[in-house]
């Protein structure tokens, strides 16, 4: 069986079409706890991720964004189960994925593949270009009718490499070389959703755009499905189809990439933004600046209420009492704000009718 025969197998059984749910996440939790003394008791967790609701379309791309520590790459590894989820729930073309075993899984991360933040880290140093993209073959018990090494070298070619550095060491490529190298194993089973994990930020700038174009052809290509770790909102703002802020283990603001970035409703989202550099010196010179006093609090003992109130601009006492939940204060756009920004107040109709005197 060739290479496209199986793949073409596995895109075809059973999935969703363009634009139906892919993977809907619900109250997804993950804890780290904290284990002391003789006995090893937990002491304490941390609550990297603290009850996410979202989900993820065919053929689009959902961004988490957010300062680092927020919990954008914990999410990532839970969601394809690198990491086990301590509650909530993970489905999965119709599937539920939250607890299933290892067997049971083996099948379905076929379909379910990541790209890894460092490529230095990620790619064996002792293996061939040749053995750590064909590993996935050699996993799944795939033939191909040509051989590993043609698909393996067809991968490489699809990314932007010589054929020929089948038998070279990653030592001997550049940055962004073994992030396409990274890419081709991940592609080699021709999965439908890719968790990409801060896939630019160990790149030099000027590699980041033919890594991001790369990413953007693939996926038309390929109709793939991406859920996009990143901390840069420029590049956040070029691939993405919708946007998911998050902060301290949870979503803030979840949205069309256009109207979380012209008009976002979060105080957070407002203060990320504001950080972005603009070309323009104009308008660079017009904006506003939001400067966030203080760190981000322990993820081990967030704060009461809005977990952002500690250093928000607007928080008044309600923030820190009452915790705010996910509201949709636009069509598409939710956000877990007492106080949210760029809201229009309805303004309250005219009474056509006069009322009775109240006895």
């Amino acid at each position: 069986m060739s290479t496209d025969e199986s793949t073409e197998t596995l895109s075809e059984s059973a999935g969703p079409a363009f634009g139906e749910e892919l993977l809907t996440v619900t109250d997804l939790v993950k804890h780290f706890p904290i284990r002391d003394g003789l006995f090893q008791r937990e002491q304490a967790a941390v609550r990297a991720v603290d009850g996410l609701s979202f989900s993820v379309r065919q053929g689009e791309t959902l961004s988490l964004v957010g300062e680092s520590g927020c919990g954008k790459t914990t999410t990532g590894r839970t969601l394809t189960r690198l990491e086990e989820p301590t509650a909530g729930k993970i489905v999965f073309e119709g599937r539920d994925i939250t607890h299933m075993s290892n067997n049971a899984m083996r099948p379905l991360r076929r379909d379910m593949q990541m790209i890894f933040q460092d490529p230095y880290s990620s790619l064996n140093p002792r293996h061939t270009v040749g053995k750590i993209v064909g590993a996935p073959y050699r996993i799944q018990g795939i033939k191909t009718e040509h051989g590993t090494k043609k698909a393996v070298q067809d991968l490489l070619e699809l990314v932007g490499l010589n054929p020929e550095h089948y038998n070279r060491y990653p030592h001997e490529f550049s940055g962004g070389q073994r992030q396409r190298i990274g890419i081709a194993r991940t592609l080699a089973l021709r999965p439908k959703l890719i968790v990409a994990d801060e896939p630019v930020s160990a790149l030099d700038v000027s590699i980041q755009a033919q890594v991001v174009n790369l990413l953007e052809d693939l996926q038309e290509e390929f109709n793939l499905t991406y859920v996009m770790i990143a901390h840069d909102l420029s590049v956040v703002r070029h691939v993405s189809d919708r946007v998911a802020v998050m902060y301290l283990g949870k979503i803030v603001e979840i949205g069309d990439r256009d109207d979380i970035y012209e008009r976002p409703k979060h105080p957070y989202t407002v203060a990320l933004l504001s950080a972005v550099p603009i070309p323009d010196t104009r308008r660079r010179t017009e904006r506003e600046r939001i400067r966030l006093v203080g760190d981000v609090p322990s993820p081990i003992n967030p704060p009461s209420g809005c977990r952002f109130h500690t250093r928000c601009w607007k928080a008044q006492e309600i923030c820190k009492t009452s915790e705010p939940q996910l509201v949709e204060l636009a069509p598409g756009q939710q956000a877990a704000c007492h106080f949210p920004e760029n809201v229009e107040i309805a303004s309250t109709p005219p009474v056509d009718e006069p009322v009775d005197d109240i006895p």
